[in-house]
């Protein structure tokens, strides 16, 4: 399914009923008088946050969504029936605003939270409503008032508490696969992800955490070039950057330029971004030999705070559950 992160819809609450004007009539009653109900009010409409959903895509198709109309008075002072509310599912992380003038309304962040967009009109008030002492048999009946209708701008944020950045093909997807039950695609050419993903990690009852998985950057991705830069914003709100380079580059000297390139797209991107907690995790460690490895380390641990890198491999697993549990104890950290 295509990755949906921004869309725009129309909602349309429902309009209020009509209260009737009517009077009584019936047998061995001489004289009747207003019976007239009012109508019924129109339904709201709400957008409703879920954790079932991590796309717009089902706004791809439908973009228009009306709630019920409230139905007319009847007589013998009948209300006429309140119109269905309506809610539409949203992932968790949208934010909503008014798409005429771009006003952020709010956003919805936790599964089950509602959030009103559309109130439904008021009633119309039946003839009876204006019977008085000085008029006995009122025949004013009003219309009910027509529902909220705007369109709105839905854009999504995905929520996750850490996220994978780097280069294409440093192995991001890889680690998702071998750190959570995710399926990204995994191929042996650049921009392999065209899109984000997220997996959960999950190391028993009550431990775990997700982690998202943006398309790689290059140099110029601030400017438009290449995939990446458009999903960053997927990566504001998380709490932790796991910074994946593929090990070969280390080698070849370009480790340093690597982690400049993309923290200068970060920083022009968004300065509050490139000011987030980053890790370092060499990726495809199975490539070197055991000498390679122990002399990479020793030259890396010259440059590096040592509690912050990582050496992994997908292929036999090395380092991934290391880096699972320090995630976790680190995000706890951050929470308490």
């Amino acid at each position: 399914m295509k990755f949906v992160d921004e869309v725009q819809i129309d909602v349309k609450a429902g309009k209020g009923g009509n209260g009737i004007a009517s009077f009584r009539r019936e047998k061995y009653i001489e004289f009747g008088g207003p019976d007239g109900g009012d109508g019924g009010d129109g339904g709201d409409i709400y957008l409703k946050g879920t954790k079932s959903l991590n796309t717009l895509a089902d706004f791809r198709t439908k973009k228009k969504f009306e709630a019920q109309n409230g139905e007319n008075g009847m007589s013998k002072n009948k209300t006429g029936r309140k119109g269905d509310d309506l809610d539409i599912l949203v992932p968790l992380g949208t934010i909503v605003c008014n798409a005429d003038n771009g006003v952020l309304i709010s956003e919805l962040l936790s599964h089950g939270e509602k959030l009103l967009v559309a109130k439904g009109g008021k009633h119309g008030f039946g003839n009876l409503r204006f019977k008085s002492s000085t008029n006995r048999a009122p025949r004013k009946a009003t219309k009910g008032n027509d529902g909220d209708e705007l369109s709105l701008k839905l854009e999504l944020k995905l929520l996750a508490d850490a996220g994978f950045l780097g280069k294409p093909n440093a192995g991001k997807s890889s680690l998702l696969r071998a750190m959570t039950r995710a399926k990204p695609k995994v191929a042996d050419y650049p921009f392999t992800t065209i899109n984000p993903s997220l997996g959960v990690v999950n190391l028993g009852f009550g431990e775990s955490y997700v982690i998202a998985d943006i398309p790689g950057l290059i140099e110029g991705a601030a400017d438009g070039i290449g995939l990446g830069i458009q999903f960053l914003k997927h990566l504001s709100r998380t709490n932790i950057l796991l910074h994946v380079v593929d090990i070969q580059n280390v080698e070849d000297d370009k480790i340093t330029k690597e982690l400049s390139e993309i923290n200068y797209e970060l920083e022009k991107f968004d300065e509050e971004l490139s000011k987030k907690t980053q890790y370092i995790i060499f990726n495809k460690i199975d490539l070197l030999s055991s000498n390679q490895l122990v002399d990479i380390k020793n030259m890396i641990y010259k440059e590096y705070d040592k509690n912050k890198v990582f050496f992994t491999s997908t292929v036999n697993n090395n380092g991934i559950k290391e880096l699972q549990n320090f995630i976790l104890r680190e995000l706890k950290k951050l929470n308490d």
